[in-house]
């Protein structure tokens, strides 16, 4: 049975820099619609003590989803030295699709014929495929190519994740500040070596009461026009949910791959908030009863970058792997998790082999 090795890379960063100072006038209302009186500039300081969020990248008003997952998407075919021609595959994650300025959502032409498109590639075998599956839908995609390529169905796949959350949050809601653009992208591709690429993978999805912890919804500000629909989330129940699932989930997809957690070197995971994320390493760690571990296990980049849903893991394999995030590398043959939560709700993981 064939195995499934990552033999590039590429991300796209916004230019476009969003400070504090952007959310300076803006008027926050809480989760029931009341208008907090409390300057903005206070609820701005403490929600970056929470999750550390300093910036975040915004596209420019010019660019588009498929624009900057196209870009992504030809660094990560460049750096796989392969010819676009050559894809089976090309999948495509995202929750929102091309999505206007005015925050008009349009999945139709779906987003990876979009990029196929973009990229000039003719192949008409290149089969064009979305997953939306919340903020795992790119390890999702990965899992999905996985599958195609140990069934003989494809050699060789794109893998993108792609959003511009700037376009559908609501300018009343803290949350906002959470959510970024951006882009990620790797090409995977089969091979006979054993014992490498991605080794386990694990998915779980919780669709009872878990269903509304995120979803689409009007502003939170009865006063505006409530036709509209932006990313609405329940923050509580959403970090609450993690802290009881993803540890075990993670758990349990380092043991189906035959490992322990002293033989994981990094650990990918969704770039939610930095309080949440820290939170579920610990707890993780704690299932193997380790209370003291490098926090380098676990790279961040929400602090500059922000919450870019499906793009978060792919941009942070391309930076690591390319030297450009000071203090963290990838091991020969080392063993890493990625990982995600979201929407749905739904929990994956991945432990890739390096070759």
């Amino acid at each position: 049975m064939p195995n499934t090795i990552i033999i590039g890379s590429g991300s796209y960063i916004p230019n476009r820099v969003i400070g504090r100072d952007y959310f300076m006038d803006s008027e926050f209302y809480t989760e029931d619609g009341v208008k907090i009186e409390k300057p903005a500039e206070e609820t701005i300081a403490k929600f970056v003590e929470i999750t550390e969020i300093e910036n975040r990248r915004f596209i420019e008003d010019d660019l588009s989803n498929s624009q900057i997952g196209s870009e992504a998407a030809k660094a990560a075919l460049e750096d796989a030295k392969i010819d676009g021609e050559d894809l089976d595959y090309i999948i495509y994650a995202s929750n929102f699709g091309e999505v206007t300025v005015d925050g008009y959502v349009n999945f139709m032409p779906n987003m990876a014929a979009r990029v196929k498109n973009k990229l000039g590639i003719k192949n008409r075998k290149c089969i064009t495929y979305d997953m939306i599956f919340g903020c795992p839908g790119w390890v999702e995609a990965m899992i999905l190519a996985d599958n195609l390529i140990k069934a003989k169905a494809a050699k060789t796949i794109l893998v993108v994740g792609a959003e511009t959350l700037s376009r559908v949050t609501d300018p009343h809601d803290r949350n906002r500040m959470i959510f970024a653009d951006g882009a990620g992208a790797v090409v995977v591709q089969a091979t006979d070596q054993e014992n490498v690429g991605i080794i386990a993978h694990n998915t779980i999805c919780d669709n009872g009461p878990e269903l509304c912890y995120l979803e689409n919804a009007s502003s939170i500000n009865a006063n505006v026009d409530q036709r509209r629909l932006y990313v609405r989330m329940q923050g509580r129940k959403i970090y609450e949910y993690a802290l009881k699932n993803v540890p075990s989930a993670i758990k349990e997809t380092i043991e189906d791959a035959g490992l322990s957690i002293e033989n994981i070197d990094k650990i990918l995971i969704h770039q939610a908030n930095a309080k949440m994320d820290y939170a579920m390493i610990e707890r993780l760690h704690k299932l193997y009863d380790v209370k003291d571990y490098d926090h380098a296990i676990s790279p961040m980049t929400i602090q500059d970058l922000g919450n870019t849903s499906v793009a978060t893991i792919p941009t942070m394999y391309d930076l690591i792997i390319k030297g450009k995030m000071e203090g963290q590398t990838f091991k020969d043959k080392g063993n890493i998790v990625m990982t995600s939560v979201g929407a749905g709700m739904n929990i994956n993981a991945i432990v890739y082999r390096f070759p």
